[in-house]
């Protein structure tokens, strides 16, 4: 007997007590590559209100995300996060200020929560090519700069490795 492979998809699913129209329309606009799917919205046959939404898709950067409309029962955690690799500080200080724009809450180590709850991990590139170094002093002194912010910066990262090793800065 000959079975057919079915691909398989994965993507997150977000719960949203009644904000995922707001939400996915906020995070079209800040990411690129980004686009609304569509929108169900409840019927007559409820359980929610007639006419509000339900569920949806939405793409951020080329990934799909499905979110649902599920009430006040569960809301987000840091255990689950989205991270974004920014190629720069200009990167870094651009999603990071959008995402904390409106209520949003800093966090440390690169982490914060957005206006909606959602996690998120906004770190340069250049991190890991610190924490990774080959030298253990110059990685530590990397860990041990990240530790103690909460916006990444990349030249005070670089600063805090080159005082570690005694490179000029």
């Amino acid at each position: 007997m000959s079975v057919t492979a079915h691909p398989t998809s994965i993507s997150p699913c977000l719960w949203f007590d009644d904000q995922l129209e707001e939400a996915a329309a906020f995070y079209v606009s800040v990411f690129p590559n980004s686009s609304l799917g569509h929108l169900s919205r409840y019927s007559d046959a409820g359980p929610g209100e007639p006419g509000t939404v339900m569920a949806g898709d939405f793409v951020l950067d080329g990934i799909t995300f499905r979110g649902i409309n599920g009430g006040p029962q569960f809301r987000f955690t840091e255990a689950v996060s989205f991270e974004i690799a920014c190629r720069d500080q200009a990167e870094v200080d651009r999603y990071w200020d959008v995402l904390l724009a409106d209520g949003g809450e800093e966090s440390m180590c690169g982490w914060l929560k957005d206006r909606f709850g959602l996690s998120w991990q906004v770190v340069p590139t250049r991190l890991y090519e610190l924490v990774s170094d080959p030298d253990p002093v110059r990685a530590g002194a990397a860990v041990q700069a990240m530790l103690g912010m909460r916006r990444l910066v990349v030249a005070d990262l670089e600063a805090a490795v080159d005082a570690a090793t005694g490179a000029p800065a």
